[in-house]
């Protein structure tokens, strides 16, 4: 038994510590800033979002993640500000994010360029005594790891010019090593484990009150797997949004968003996946709340500028 405990270990904490460092969900697109932090500041106003994600409903210990973010521009717009609080929940494991990002701004002719720098620590820990063991005394095995303490440093470029923009980002530049053996972490500096990501996307317009809105998200990860999203959103009237997006990694979402006044908005997503976990979960849900404090947002279009 206590080899199979040290096996689990080694396989279920370094999900938390590779897996959810860059927590990407179906509604990255409606604040960039969790994969950029060069999107600090970028919507020219304070407003802070709250999110919950619920993965894989029907499948035990599937991932549960709440979120808080909140970024402002400073300093007459030339400087942008952003904080993160990221809760992860996988199985018996917990992780908290706590990110802290910054963006300078320049004027590039029509354009705006932001260069965007991140730092944070994540804290991780499993609970091994919440487990069920089925023969008596394997729970003696069952002892809860201590509290792990892990940087992070992140990188990023964010651009938008009239109705399109674009950014580059490398989320993660340190990479972490489990030890069963000596139950801790070794940290390293190893630009094969980078994962790099490249987003663009343009507004157009198909009549006075609806629009268009495609996108993609590029993502070389460690290994040379390449990923991408493709989405598409319509817009009525600035009010509403509907809209869908595939995933290579075999998944598609439909996302829908009422901003309830010009300052209130809410939105849900429902993720279902196509490969061998649709078979076992009834796909996944994600709601978001977001509020920014001023009356009207002065950008092309509230969904993602």
């Amino acid at each position: 038994m206590k080899k199979i405990i040290k096996v689990l270990s080694i396989l279920l904490i370094p999900i938390g510590a590779f897996g959810q460092l860059v927590p990407v969900t179906s509604q990255y697109i409606l604040n960039p800033l969790t994969i950029n932090p060069a999107f600090a500041g970028n919507r020219g106003a304070l407003n802070v979002s709250a999110f919950f994600r619920k993965q894989w409903v029907g499948i035990p210990g599937a991932p549960e993640t709440t979120s808080f973010i909140a970024d402002a521009p400073i300093m007459d717009n030339k400087v942008g500000v952003g904080f993160s609080l990221i809760s992860d929940r996988i199985g018996v494991t917990k992780e908290t994010q706590m990110v802290t990002n910054y963006a300078y701004r320049l004027n590039l002719g029509k354009g705006i360029l932001s260069l965007g720098l991140g730092a944070g620590l994540t804290t991780t820990n499993t609970a091994w005594s919440d487990l069920i063991v089925l023969d008596p005394g394997d729970e003696a095995y069952l002892i809860d790891s201590r509290l792990f303490v892990i940087p992070n440093f992140s990188f990023g470029v964010y651009y938008k010019s009239g109705r399109q923009f674009g950014g580059f980002s490398i989320p993660r530049f340190l990479s972490y090593n489990f030890s069963s053996d000596k139950n801790k972490y070794t940290v390293q500096v190893d630009p094969s484990q980078y994962s790099y990501m490249l987003m663009y996307g343009y507004l157009f317009d198909i009549s006075e009150k609806v629009n268009f809105i495609p996108s993609t998200l590029i993502t070389l990860t460690t290994g040379g797997k390449f990923l991408m999203d493709l989405n598409g959103y319509f817009t009525f009237n600035d009010r509403f949004w509907v809209g869908a997006s595939y995933k290579t990694s075999q998944s598609f979402a439909g996302l829908f968003q009422f901003q309830i006044n010009n300052q209130l908005r809410v939105a849900y997503t429902y993720d279902y996946d196509f490969g061998k976990l649709g078979s076992y979960s009834n796909g996944s849900h994600e709601i978001m709340l977001r509020y920014e404090f001023r009356y009207k947002v002065e950008v092309p279009s509230p969904l993602i500028f």
